[in-house]
């Protein structure tokens, strides 16, 4: 009769770490944990940087508004990858050089730019996508020689859960002076709810080996429909900053923005004496962009007396005007902006977009890592 020889299976020495009951326990734990998760369905509830961008970045003339003339002249030479190369010419304008050269190059995992202007000063960003909720970011600003404390070095981490953010940003990290120094900022955004999500967000900064550490820690909220959107930011330092936006039409945006700060001295009383608690000061700013066919106009107000707005219109296909005005009745003064931008292109390019405009399509651009 054949003899059956029964092989012994071998374990590994370290099984004993994932096969005992605690492990097991809390495996279970997790996969209940998650399936109730994934049950309240919940979405990316964005950034704590991003957590008011409907008002301060869609509606608001953050970004937009500029004062004296300005030129930008853009070719662009593929749609996928991006390649563009932009030289901007502006003179009267405040905090902008007279001549800028950029150039950028994006893919759906590589996003890089690049700046110089006529003092020499250099800038530049790299953004990578190592996974498709991971994304790492550098920028780096060199200044010319004479212009001490003006270079910068910034690192940036991202991850996008199903129902969560976290990042890690770095400002001038150095351990040169033989311990650690530079700005350090931690946060996370979770989402509670499909509409509530609240998040935190913590700093650690030390300037140089001379001076201590300071750490200061934020509250964020915010609650988001599709007709309108509340944000509220605690911040360490004292300040508390709120905003609405609301969707009025189909084209037509609406936001507010409050800000109130608690100064650390006491504010002065009759007769110069201190007293009265800690000074208070408060801003309230109120928006609104409407949306044309072929142009956009922003404007606000806020508490100051200062009223700012903005109109960009597209007079042909490649060629487009920004006018901007602003009025300041506290300080009794007014500044004008007005540029052009002509944007050109190869003629296959040219053409591959016309066919797309007349299609109603849309050419199609890769998804760069922002």
């Amino acid at each position: 009769m054949p003899i059956e020889v029964v092989e012994e299976k071998k374990s590994s020495p370290l099984a004993i770490i994932a096969e005992n009951p605690v492990v097991s326990a809390l495996a279970s734990l997790n996969a209940s944990f998650q399936e109730r998760r994934q049950a309240l369905g919940l979405t990316n509830p964005g950034t704590v940087e991003n957590v008011s961008k409907e008002v301060m970045k869609d509606v608001f003339l953050t970004n937009h508004t500029f004062s004296g003339m300005r030129a930008d002249l853009m070719k662009s030479f593929s749609m996928n990858p991006v390649f563009q190369i932009s030289h901007a010419f502006t003179m009267g304008a405040q905090g902008l050089p007279p001549y800028t050269f950029a150039a950028v190059f994006g893919n759906n995992k590589t996003f890089m730019q690049a700046t110089v202007d006529n003092d020499g000063q250099l800038s530049g960003r790299f953004n990578y996508r190592w996974a498709p909720s991971l994304i790492s970011k550098m920028s780096a600003q060199i200044a010319p020689g004479g212009q001490p404390g003006s270079s910068m070095f910034t690192t940036d981490l991202d991850y996008q859960g199903n129902d969560f953010s976290a990042s890690l940003k770095t400002y001038n990290p150095s351990i040169l002076d033989g311990t650690l120094t530079g700005i350090f900022i931690g946060s996370y955004l979770q989402a509670i709810t499909p509409s509530l999500s609240l998040g935190v967000e913590s700093v650690w900064q030390r300037p140089a080996a001379s001076h201590g550490p300071e750490t200061s820690l934020s509250y964020v909220g915010r609650y988001a429909t599709k007709e309108w959107v509340a944000s509220l930011q605690l911040q360490g330092s004292g300040a508390i900053q709120a905003t609405y936006w609301r969707k009025i039409a189909d084209r037509v945006e609406a936001g507010v923005d409050c800000q109130m700060s608690l100064a650390g001295g006491m504010a002065r009383g009759p007769g110069g004496m201190m007293g009265g608690g800690p000074k208070k000061d408060g801003i309230t700013t109120i928006g609104a962009k409407y949306g044309f066919r072929n142009s956009t106009f922003r404007a606000q107000i806020n508490s100051n007396g200062q009223l700012s707005c903005v109109l960009e219109k597209h007079v042909a296909p490649a060629v487009s005007l920004t006018f901007c005005g602003d009025m300041d009745h506290s300080k009794n003064s007014a500044k004008l902006g007005l540029g052009v931008s002509v944007e050109a292109a190869p003629e296959d390019l040219m053409e591959m977009q016309e066919k797309a405009a007349a299609a109603g399509e849309m050419p199609q651009a890769p998804s760069m890592p922002f």
